[in-house]
């Protein structure tokens, strides 16, 4: 056989020597990314257009545009010419002070500068800090359902990850006796989401004050994901987990992201509240220091503008924010209910097929047979995606 220019080829399939990394392909199935894009290949009407309840970013709806005190800070940064270069690697001393006097109004104690890391967005932050707590052999100790994120990133790191259950009955409070059978020797951390993703649940103070001494009578830190802090809603006040760091030492990881709907501007910390100083000892700051020196850093206009972003900001905004977001609605499914609809994952990809309406599959952030709805979408797009899924599911319905 000739290719054209006389030269032969083996008819025999070539035997290359490279290929992807196998950690890195099961991590990408096992995101939410990696499912959703699963779901949407199910769709198959490119007449309707596709209304994603899936995985929600407000920001591209015009009634969750961001506040325009925060564009105008970073307008400004930008027109400055004062921020075109690189950053330090734990970020500008002006943004880390911002985001530590911001984080301190709830805290009983003051945050500073050396507490405060900036990254590129909250995903880098979470990133960092299992990449810091992967030694060999060691676990980590994750809520089901939660942000399958966490799960991907550990399997990337070869962190082995093990699951405590929330419990729905129970306000999604943390089941603290399977934390307590479920860490080792090998255990270095729990991670806690409050505001809770995908629940949409808030802990109670006391209740938290109950995770700080588990952890504490186990030896591990506190990852405390507080990414949707003061999107809180019902009668429960969100309280940051740093506010027990005296207790057990809090890694807490955030952005800007959520709280002013600009997650695309990639600005993310991680923050040490451990008045005793145990993660110095521990030498778990040296690790937060040494992987921001071989990583990539948050652009460095958008660093220049948080001072202005959040001193800025009127409280009319976050009002506003809060009376038009919904995170998540968490729905069970009744598949007794239900002709042809094996479980959650089939019941999303018929739903897309049928319908062209994406939604998350419970079974990605650890609760099979459960719907997650995000309502973080325009008005008109969610009510045609309502009635959408209500066809769906009456012409699916054993009552019919």
């Amino acid at each position: 056989m000739e290719n054209g220019h006389g030269d032969a080829i083996r008819e025999e399939e070539e035997e290359w020597k490279f290929g992807p990394s196998e950690d890195l392909l099961f991590a990408s199935r096992i995101s939410i990314r990696g499912v959703l894009d699963q779901v949407m290949e199910n769709i198959v009407d490119s007449r309707r257009p596709p209304v994603p309840l899936g995985h929600g970013d407000p920001s591209v709806f015009p009634c969750f545009r961001t506040a325009s005190d925060a564009v105008d800070a970073v307008v400004s940064a930008v027109r400055s010419a004062d921020f075109n270069c690189y950053s330090p690697n734990v970020g500008l001393l002006s943004a880390r002070r911002a985001v530590a006097d911001y984080l301190s109004r709830d805290l009983p104690y003051e945050l500073t500068t050396d507490d405060v890391y900036l990254t590129n967005g909250c995903s880098q932050s979470i990133e960092h800090v299992l990449a810091v707590l992967a030694r060999p052999g060691t676990n980590i100790l994750l809520p089901r359902p939660g942000y399958p994120f966490y799960e991907a990133r550990a399997a990337f790191s070869r962190l082995e990850a093990r699951h405590f259950d929330l419990l729905p009955n129970n306000g999604w409070e943390i089941d603290l006796d399977a934390v307590e059978a479920l860490a080792d020797a090998n255990t270095v951390a729990m991670v806690l989401i409050n505001p809770g993703n995908p629940c949409g649940n808030v802990f109670r103070k006391q209740h938290l004050a109950k995770v700080a001494e588990t952890a504490r009578k186990l030896g591990i830190l506190v990852i405390a994901d507080e990414v949707y802090d003061h999107l809180a809603f019902g009668e429960t006040p969100f309280v940051p987990m740093g506010v027990f760091g005296s207790i057990v030492p809090v890694i807490t990881v955030g952005s800007i992201s959520k709280r002013w709907v600009v997650p695309g501007w990639r600005l993310g910390w991680i923050v040490t509240s451990d008045p005793n100083g145990i993660l110095k000892k521990t030498k778990i700051v040296e690790g937060i220091k040494g992987i921001l020196n071989i990583t990539t850093d948050p652009t460095t206009f958008t660093q220049g503008a948080v001072p202005d972003i959040i001193k800025n900001t009127k409280e009319d905004f976050f009002r506003k924010t809060i009376d038009l977001l919904r995170e998540t609605a968490d729905v069970e499914l009744k598949l007794s209910l239900l002709n042809g609809i094996e479980d959650d994952v089939d019941f999303c990809c018929k739903l897309a097929r049928e319908e062209s309406v994406i939604i998350l599959p419970g079974s990605a952030v650890g609760l099979k047979n459960w719907l997650r709805i995000t309502f973080a979408v325009g008005p008109s797009s969610l009510e045609d995606g309502l009635g959408r899924l209500k066809s769906f599911c009456e012409r699916h319905s054993k009552a019919e």
